[in-house]
């Protein structure tokens, strides 16, 4: 079998928000997802919320990321947080070039809040 690749970042440009879910509709799996996304210089107000029944990890691939709301603080550069639930919080870009994150996120044990 060949390996399938997708452009991540190139899906991400494409789109006007700035980030690209790769999920069910690319891999056919409701198990888990992958989210890759940019904040521009001074950029803030991204929302983070997984919702009822899904878990995401949340991490800075490039650049320092300001995170407000449940958790508070700064995400530096190759590290990563965790939020479940309801749970939310804002990114923010306060550095002066972009920066990266990528999100990890799957069904909670016990369920998840949408149908197959």
């Amino acid at each position: 079998m060949d390996l399938v690749t997708f452009d991540l970042r190139a899906q991400a440009e494409a789109e006007k928000t700035g980030e690209f879910v790769l999920g069910a509709k690319e891999t056919g799996s409701h198990a888990c997802y992958m989210i890759y996304g940019s904040l521009k210089p001074g950029e803030k107000g991204r929302l983070v919320k997984p919702g009822v029944g899904h878990e995401e990890i949340i991490l800075a691939a490039r650049g320092n990321i300001e995170i407000t709301g449940t958790v508070n603080g700064t995400l530096r550069q190759g590290s990563a947080f965790h939020v479940a639930g309801d749970d939310e919080c804002r990114l923010e870009n306060r550095g002066s070039s972009e920066a990266v994150y990528i999100v990890a996120g799957g069904h909670s044990a016990g369920g998840h809040g949408h149908p197959h």
